[in-house]
């Protein structure tokens, strides 16, 4: 047992502790992710979960996919020893397509391969202020591929990281982490901090027991400056670099004559930097606009593939209000981003380097049906991207507010997932065969550059109440309608001499031939048992209908998509406040199994115990995953990359603030 505890990499900041609020507090806190504007989350009409820096502390968790896992609805599945597989509402994967992530403002959604690359996101968790995750469609604000739902990280201002802060620690898996940080003023209208951390990670065991060869290490650092020039204008510049490199097991061919094919330990080496500048105006309490810009600068290579990408956004948005009962929020964007890839025998992009252009707008109305009680909230997103030409989002949604403890929410929306450049133009040549006559046969999967947009068609209804001042629910149910759903149509085989020698290929295109539906409910309590003893229970539950069309030929996309998300996922945190300024938080997670991959079920089991030394040092002690010596998340057929086994670990750090 004393193993099984130790310490985050995270200060003891001085804000105020959510666990001496009330729940009514708590269901007012207020989000901006479903609207783009400051709502209560009593209010809100959507299925959303903030995760405040009070949850990470209590979490545990050395990284931002670990600190997803307390979503109910969210499903968060460790391949390797840095790589993820994170969807909403089912369709996980390594590249899961359907789920939004952004960072202040920033989309870390991959253009190239249509989802997120969790391991370079390596954002120090003391920086972050909230988690906001919204589970179901988000398209009518943020755009393509908020289908299945968004997930948007805020980082803290700098006026809120004031002084010195060091981290540092490490354990049985995690061998070093820390964090260096400053923050200042400059005069009295200006806050400024830097930063930089580094984590370092042993690999994990692979399937068979071997060792996974996925050990890691990345470092990251970043600044940000905060102006208030007057009391209605502000202005934030920030920016991060990021550096690191990780081992992987991938499965690769050797060479076509003889046929070989092989498994190989590789290193890939990921870079990265970003900007992003913000301007605020409000001119009144009823009206104010804003002008966000980024730069974005990412790339990863190893010996068998190699890509990066360079995007620049530009997004402007208004906020005002409209007599006494509407309330507008309307905005325009543009986005450019030029890739450049390198080809080899694994994989490779035709044409290898591409510019890709996209133009947006969205308008939103927030109408007052009856003032307090019944509001009505209508909106639209249109784009224009390289890939699928033009898009139309529209949702509605209506909230009663029964009275001041409960309220219902409902809606509708359309979102749609937009193809990628690996969707369309991607080639990876999986697997050589003997064949006949003494033909090699390669087995290579092939873009589409007449790939269609995934859509959705989306049903959801909510319901919170704070039933009594120490227990509160927020519940959902929905049913998803998915129309063209990605597909691997088996083609006829064919002669090709490049590269030699002469051979046939096997070739598996991508198409638009599955549709289905899916359904769920998910549920979270917090219930306060006394003033030092908080639970927080949560549960999903999903089914997946998919159906291949009549003219599809696809082997095994249904039973995969179906088989590779789970059906019950459960969960029960426990904090408690010690006296002589000792915490102890307790999380068990229970994950039903994934058929489709042979990965049974598993049951969770984190703890930490915090000691507040003094004012401002703290020292913890951290267990994860100490029910089993280890246990299988995820092992899809189609990653890239081969699968590892978690294990159990403790690790123990210390913060110091001055």
């Amino acid at each position: 047992m004393l193993m099984a505890v130790a310490l985050p990499a995270r200060p003891q900041q001085k804000t105020e502790d959510l666990t001496n609020k009330s729940l009514e507090d708590l269901m007012n806190m207020e989000v901006t992710s479903v609207s783009r504007k400051e709502q209560k989350i009593s209010q809100v009409a959507a299925a959303i979960f903030v995760i405040t820096q009070e949850d990470i502390v209590q979490s545990g968790a050395t990284n931002i996919p670990d600190l997803l896992r307390m979503v109910p609805g969210l499903d968060v599945a460790r391949i390797n020893g840095s790589t993820w597989a994170v969807s909403a509402r089912g369709f996980n994967d390594q590249f899961a397509d359907k789920l939004l992530v952004l960072i202040d403002g920033r989309t870390v959604y991959s253009p190239l391969f249509s989802g997120v690359f969790w391991d370079s996101q390596n954002v120090p968790l003391d920086e972050i202020e909230r988690i906001e995750v919204i589970r179901g469609p988000g398209a009518t604000i943020w755009g393509a591929n908020a289908v299945n739902g968004v997930i948007n990280i805020t980082t803290k201002k700098a006026a809120d990281t004031q002084g010195g802060l060091v981290t540092g620690g490490g354990g049985t898996l995690e061998h070093g982490m820390g964090t260096l940080r400053y923050g200042g003023k400059v005069g009295n209208h200006t806050s400024y901090r830097v930063f930089s951390s580094f984590i370092g990670q042993d690999h994990l065991p692979g399937l068979s027991g071997q060792n996974g060869e996925d050990d890691g290490r990345a470092y990251r650092g970043g600044f940000r400056v905060d102006v208030n020039p007057t009391a209605k204008d502000s202005f934030t510049l920030e920016g991060d670099a990021e550096v690191g490199n990780e081992g992987e097991r991938v499965a690769s061919i050797a060479s076509i004559s003889p046929p070989v094919n092989q498994l190989q330990n590789l290193r890939q080496d990921f870079s990265g930097w970003d900007v992003v500048g913000r301007w605020n105006h409000t001119a009144s309490p009823r009206s104010e606009t804003s002008l966000q810009f980024y730069l974005d600068r990412a790339s990863r290579y190893d010996p068998t593939a190699g890509e990066g990408d360079l995007t620049f956004d530009l997004d402007f948005e208004q906020h005002a209000a409209w007599g006494n009962r509407q309330d507008f929020v309307w905005g325009l964007g543009y986005r450019v981003t030029s890739d450049h890839t390198r080809s080899t025998l694994r994989s490779s992009f035709v044409p290898t380097n591409e510019t890709a252009h996209l133009f947006t707008s969205f308008v939103q109305d927030e109408i007052a049906l009856r003032p307090d009680r019944i509001s009505l909230t209508l909106g639209v997103k249109t784009e224009h991207n390289h890939f699928s030409g033009f898009n139309f989002q529209p949702s509605a949604r209506i909230t009663w507010i029964v009275n001041e403890h409960s309220m219902f929410w409902a809606a509708f929306s359309r979102a749609v997932r937009t193809p990628s450049r690996a969707i369309e133009t991607f080639r990876l040549n999986s697997e050589v065969l003997p064949g006949p006559g003494g033909l090699p046969v390669l087995v290579s999967e092939f873009g589409n550059p007449e790939q269609q947009n995934e859509i959705l068609e989306a049903t959801e209804v909510g319901y919170r109440v704070q039933q009594a001042s120490n227990l509160s629910l927020d519940l959902t149910a929905f049913y998803n309608h998915y129309i063209q759903i990605q597909s691997i149509e088996v083609a006829d085989l064919f002669l090709e001499a490049d590269p030699p020698p002469l051979h046939l290929v096997f070739p598996l295109h991508l198409s638009n031939m599955l549709h289905g539906e899916t359904h769920g409910i998910e549920a979270a309590v917090k219930w306060k048992v006394s003033s030092r003893w908080t639970l927080s229970p949560g549960y999903s539950f999903l089914a997946m209908h998919l159906h291949r069309n009549p003219a599809s030929n696809d082997p095994s996309s249904v039973a995969s998509d179906e088989g590779s998300s789970p059906t019950h996922e459960a969960q029960l945190r426990s904090h408690v406040q010690l006296p002589a300024h000792w915490q102890w938080d307790t999380s068990v997670y229970f994950v039903d199994r994934l058929p489709f991959q042979g990965v049974p079920s598993y049951t969770r089991l984190d703890t930490e115990l915090i000691w507040k030394a003094r004012e401002h040092l703290s020292i913890s002690l951290i267990g994860q995953n100490l029910l089993k010596d280890h246990h299988a998340e995820f092992n899809a057929l189609d990653q890239v990359v081969l699968s590892s086994l978690v294990k159990r670990s403790a690790y123990a750090m210390f913060t110091w603030k001055f």
